[in-house]
């Protein structure tokens, strides 16, 4: 069997390669692809944007993993988002038809619902608001013609994750803890803000259970804790777990606005990035994401880490001396 992870060199790709590698599998081969070479034994150059060409043996025992994405958001410029994240799905499912191959995971996100404080199901009609969201929304949909041109050969599982964290991460949890380790995090205007989130070793199994387990046809996710935890939920455990202080102070959201609008203009007009602080990321803190996850939870693939062990799990991978 052929495991080919297409975005293999970013955080969840370097998990999903190290998951299926610890497997132990016999006869199966795992091929890691990536824009960024990394690591150059382990990871093979190639630009999803362009047309695939790979030359496998056997390649329709094949399951294809498609991770490949321009994700951070805000952080690029908008055509970055459609040409990477629909141009890579189109040349992923033609590089599947190409070889017979009849499987994809495809690693979509919560963005396509858009903001919203109102419950959201996989079954909830997506609205997306942002160049990110709209894209993968897209590429969902060219998976699902890939998958409804031979409907009872082809499987296609579509996850949607909320916030992935997990070592290595370098993201929305690892800014958490460096604040709160500081003793810089205020909650920004609430602290019952719903946030989507799971842990990335429980992502990369459910991206290999489903892709063995599911049947033919289309399956939809959401991956996060049910219910998903608030930030003060969040801050909490992370305090817990890792001895930092929790934070107590609740910030207008009028004057984290103003402030962050401050700083994040005036390092502009000075030359300076200011990594971190962005208006858009601080309004992002203070809408929810208030995503489902009851349909995962009640299927095969539940999440087997609670919110706690999962901070836990990370901390001993960082042999508790960070979370990073």
């Amino acid at each position: 069997m052929n495991y080919l992870i297409f975005g293999g060199a970013g955080f969840i790709g370097t998990h999903l390669a190290k998951y299926i590698t610890s497997l132990n599998l016999s006869s199966s081969v795992i091929n890691s692809y990536d824009i960024y070479n990394k690591v150059q034994s382990d990871f093979i150059k190639l630009d999803v944007r362009k047309r695939i060409l790979l030359d496998l043996n056997d390649s329709s025992n094949s399951i294809i993993y498609n991770l490949a994405a321009i994700h951070t958001t805000p952080g690029h410029p908008d055509h970055d988002y459609f040409e990477t994240n629909i141009f890579g799905a189109e040349n992923i499912c033609d590089f599947a038809r190409s070889n017979n191959i009849n499987t994809i995971v495809f690693t979509s996100s919560i963005a396509p619902y858009g903001p919203s404080e109102e419950l959201k199901l996989e079954t909830t009609i997506p609205m997306p608001n942002t160049p990110y969201g709209i894209s993968k929304l897209t590429a969902e949909y060219i998976h699902k013609v890939w998958q409804a041109e031979d409907p009872d050969n082809r499987k296609l599982i579509i996850v949607r994750p909320g916030v992935v964290f997990g070592q290595n991460e370098g993201g929305n949890f690892t800014r958490l803890y460096q604040s709160l380790k500081k003793g810089f995090f205020f909650y920004p205007g609430r602290r019952d803000t719903t946030k989507a989130a799971v842990y990335v070793k429980d992502v990369v199994r459910i991206l290999y259970e489903t892709s063995v387990g599911q049947g033919t046809g289309v399956a939809t996710y959401n991956l996060t804790y049910s219910p998903a935890p608030t930030i003060q939920k969040i801050c909490e455990v992370m305090a817990q777990v890792t001895g930092v202080n929790e934070p107590k102070l609740l910030v207008p959201a009028s004057l984290m606005k103003l402030a962050a609008s401050t700083i994040y203009y005036s390092g502009n007009l000075l030359g300076k990035k200011i990594n971190g602080i962005h208006p858009d990321r601080v309004k992002k803190l203070m809408i929810s994401t208030n995503i489902s996850g009851k349909k995962l939870d009640e299927s095969p693939y539940k999440l087997q880490y609670t919110l706690k062990e999962a901070i836990a799990d990370w901390y001993n991978d960082c042999n508790k001396m960070d979370l990073h």
